[in-house]
């Protein structure tokens, strides 16, 4: 006979998707547990994420309805216009326009998403301090540090057992836990995918002059290179080099640093100045070949790791998590088993197609932008041309950066579950 169950839900994993979809299933009544190796104190250190992300409009909604986007405002620098150049050079953003380029503004959108920006830059620690704060304040319980040793499903639930011994018991649990997904291995999830030979250098830099609320991004020979706004004057730089090129960067003296992007980037960063430690992450594509199994969903970077050519891989993280709350809490309301083979194929068939195109979209994106044949720069430049000449192809790209489109989740539209 089966143990009874000591939660509704079992959530390896308490980075940021994980917390959200937490706070998300709390919300709704589900009793909910996190485990993680790292306890919140550990993701909070400066040195534990160097990176920021772009939330989109609709995920800062999200955020909004689970009580967190009021602490994170602070320390969220509007972005109003985006400015995507193609070229070995700054382009667009230092001199006289060429036709290679693209710009969107909130402006243009602006009636039909109530004023709010294309998105928001936020720096990774202050979205997981406040998603921190938020599980602390609804009473979560969180087992951290603590690793997931095992886990086995049967027609009844899942059985997670812990490093330390302790075994928990619930009738669904949700891998969160990132690429290397011990839930998902678990569950005999496969993964497709490949690593790009590319690595994103990750640098705060505080600039000469203020930014604007633009975004830029330079797809250059090498890989793409964004410099992305934050609040006091400041730009996250993403920079892709390949592997050896980052490590490079990453090591060398703060003057040799500013001595290589001022030599690329001419005067457009008027006197950048590095600020805190840089950051390598190797780029690759990983894609669960499904995101459930049985009594197992998936969400966040162990369903679908991406290239963050276009900051999409935490708000399709999001997303799901959105979506999985929405689905477990009706199901629950509905006295249905929440774990149960069709309460998860409803997740999966309102984020299996998304997810992969997506991955599949941001794939052929880099495939296509990161290289110097001609023939193929000439088409691009011509297509980048015509796509800014023609607005409400232009304003459809803006809707679907900001997360506005398709069948959302009620979160994502602002509303509580």
């Amino acid at each position: 006979m089966a143990s009874p169950f000591t939660h509704d839900v079992i959530i390896a994993g308490a980075g940021m998707a994980g917390a959200t979809f937490a706070l998300a299933a709390a919300q709704g009544g589900l009793k909910v547990v996190l485990i993680d190796p790292q306890p919140f104190s550990a993701q909070l250190a400066p040195t534990f994420d160097g990176r920021s992300t772009a939330v989109a409009y609709s995920t800062f909604r999200m955020l909004d309805a689970l009580g967190v986007g009021e602490a994170l405002r602070p320390n969220a620098c509007r972005m109003d216009h985006i400015l995507v150049t193609d070229g070995r050079r700054p382009g667009a953003a230092s001199k006289a326009m060429s036709p290679a380029y693209l710009r969107f503004d909130a402006a243009e959108i602006g009636d039909a998403n109530g004023g709010e920006p294309l998105g928001y830059m936020v720096e990774n620690r202050h979205i997981r301090a406040a998603l921190a704060q938020g599980v602390t304040d609804a009473g979560i319980e969180v087992r951290a540090p603590a690793s997931v040793a095992s886990v086995a499903t049967d027609g009844f639930g899942a059985s997670v057992g812990l490093a330390d011994g302790a075994v928990l018991r619930a009738p669904l649990v949700v891998g969160a836990e990132g690429r290397g997904s011990v839930v998902r291995k678990a569950a005999g999830i496969g993964t497709v995918g490949w690593a790009y030979g590319q690595s994103g250098v990750v640098a705060t830099v505080r600039l000469g002059r203020p930014h604007g609320g633009v975004a830029h991004e330079y797809f250059l020979p090498s890989g793409p290179f964004a410099i992305l706004p934050l609040t006091d004057q400041r730009a996250s730089l993403v920079w892709t080099e390949t592997t050896r090129a980052a490590e490079a960067l990453r090591d060398c003296s703060d003057e040799a640093f500013q001595s290589h992007l001022m030599r690329r980037f001419g005067e457009f960063l008027d006197g950048a100045t590095p600020e805190g430690p840089r950051f390598v992450y190797p780029l690759a594509l990983d894609l669960a070949e499904a995101l459930t199994a049985p009594r197992t969903a998936l969400i966040g970077d162990a369903a679908h790791g991406v290239h963050p050519v276009a900051g999409q891989g935490l708000n399709m993280g999001l997303k799901d998590a959105a979506a999985l709350a929405e689905v477990l809490i009706e199901a629950m309301r509905l006295g249905l088993d929440i774990g149960s083979v069709g309460v998860l194929e409803q997740y999966a068939r309102w984020r299996r197609f998304d997810n992969a195109a997506l991955a599949a979209g941001f794939d052929g994106f880099v495939r296509l932008f990161s290289n110097d044949h001609a023939p193929i720069r000439l088409a691009r430049d011509l297509g980048m041309a015509a796509v800014n000449r023609i607005g409400p192809l232009r304003r459809a790209f803006m809707r679907e950066a900001g997360g506005a489109t398709g069948d959302l989740p009620r979160l994502l539209r602002g509303e509580v579950v």
